[in-house]
């Protein structure tokens, strides 16, 4: 009898091609991978793994055995789908993953709700990338992951996932206070042809978005600093060393001396929730799906209001 424990050992050492990437998408430790190993080819009496080099390759038999390994872990997870629709009620662990911003701006409030509405359903997040995030999903690390795309750039998903729709998240351009834009109304990308830019890490999908949108309008972005976090950026604008890219979603209060810009032709970003479409039928995928959209609806409501205001601050300003 093939235990579903090392199956779910040997499929992992597949995808991640390693055993130290095996025991990071585990959570465990490498010595408890190999462990796992050593007693499935103990049982199935056939030697799995084989050196290569400095790591460890599959030899035939492993690679065989993986790829029913991958078919028999499906079919657990429609199992555990078909199980918790028939109990009718979200149970058991549900594990979330979300970029940074959509972590700070939607789950606190999902998170609640779903706490409150189902007691029973233990809920994880992880703060995480998209192009991070979506390999997890499709592996079954994460249950359910929020990610992004821009209006002009969208975010390639592999077949066997499922996804909905969240909110759009406009973006507006982050100045010192003292730029010369500083109190437009309006202004175009293109405007800041000449500027320095505070970016996101390079690599990262936002990065290379905006990369791809400047020299989409004949601008090479001279991007001089990068930083993860959005307030890291904002302080660096503060302090004068270029302009940035700001999405509302998860802003939080603006620091003195930094202005938001709005953009005429919108900038937007798209956020969804993406899960596994074999898990499609479990009830705590749908009540996740729900709490997000009631969160993502009150943080439009909430931006809708602000952007009100700042209009209504620079109409004042103006006058």
């Amino acid at each position: 009898m093939l235990n579903l424990d090392r199956l779910r050992t040997l499929d992992a050492v597949s995808r991640h091609g390693s055993i130290g990437g095996a025991a990071a998408g585990l959570h465990v430790t490498t010595s408890a991978v190999s462990q796992q190993l050593s007693k499935l080819e103990r049982e199935t009496g056939q030697r799995l793994l084989a050196k290569n080099g400095r790591g460890i390759r599959l030899t035939d038999a492993g690679r065989l055995l993986a790829e029913h390994a991958a078919r028999i872990l499906s079919q657990v997870e429609l199992a555990h789908a078909d199980l918790e629709a028939q109990r009718g009620r979200p149970v058991g662990e549900l594990r979330l993953g979300a970029f940074p911003t959509a972590a700070r701006g939607l789950f606190p409030a999902a998170l609640r709700t779903l706490r409150e509405e189902h007691p029973q359903l233990r809920v994880r997040l992880h703060e995480t990338e998209p192009d991070t995030a979506v390999p997890q999903v499709v592996r079954g690390d994460l249950d359910m992951a929020v990610v992004l795309d821009w209006y002009n750039k969208p975010l390639s998903l592999p077949d066997g996932l499922a996804k909905a729709a969240l909110l759009d998240d406009p973006a507006d351009v982050a100045v010192p206070a003292d730029h010369p834009l500083a109190g437009a109304d309006e202004v175009d990308l293109g405007d800041f042809a000449d500027d320095e830019w505070v970016s996101w890490p390079q690599g990262e999908f936002c990065h290379d978005w905006l990369v791809f949108t400047l020299r989409g309008m004949g601008v090479e972005p001279r991007i001089t600093h990068t930083a993860e976090e959005h307030h890291t950026q904002l302080a660096l604008i503060a302090a004068g060393l270029g302009v940035a890219v700001a999405p509302r979603l998860g802003r939080g209060p603006v620091p003195e001396g930094v202005r938001m810009v709005p953009v005429r032709d919108e900038m937007r970003r798209h956020v969804y929730a993406v899960w596994r479409a074999d898990a499609d039928r479990r009830p705590s995928i749908r009540a996740a799906v729900g709490a997000l959209r009631g969160s993502a609806e009150a943080a439009g409501s909430a931006e809708a209001a602000d952007s009100a205001e700042a209009r209504s601050a620079r109409g004042s300003a103006g006058a």
